[in-house]
């Protein structure tokens, strides 16, 4: 049986929903999930699971949450090389650059992408939702 961290940050509730989502996705595909806020994450938990989805808002200039999601993902950062990841997050402004500076960072890390990333504008609707748990499956 897979096991699968869904980390995510939320100020919102918008990518909390999409958390949920994903985690849902995988359960249904027979995965053990465990559901972390981003301050319940670290490194040292990298090696407990075969993939992880990461979930951060667009914040400011299009960044990620820098306060609590940004520090535990540099943290986690050196534990990516061959690891499978996911991406998700909403916004509510912008065109998504946060998500692509992001994936390429990712990579550039080693990690590799499960499935394109998931990003939806403001509360994900049923189009996002659907695909966030295609995101989690995708990573069973």
């Amino acid at each position: 049986m897979s096991k699968i961290a869904v980390v995510y940050f939320s100020g919102t509730g918008n990518t909390e929903a999409m958390a949920n989502a994903v985690a849902d996705g995988a359960k249904e595909k027979g995965a053990e999930v465990s559901l972390f806020e981003s301050t319940d994450f670290n490194a040292g938990k990298m090696a407990d699971f075969d993939a992880v989805a990461f979930g951060c808002p667009a914040m400011g200039d299009e960044v990620l949450e820098e306060t609590e999601f940004q520090p535990m993902y540099d943290d986690c950062r050196g534990s990516l090389d061959g690891k499978k990841i996911a991406l998700f997050g909403s916004y509510g402004w912008g065109d998504g650059e946060w998500m692509r500076n992001w994936e390429s960072d990712i990579k550039e890390a080693g990690a590799v992408l499960a499935c394109d990333s998931v990003i939806c504008c403001e509360m994900p609707d049923d189009d996002a939702t659907e695909n966030c748990r295609k995101l989690g499956a995708a990573l069973v």
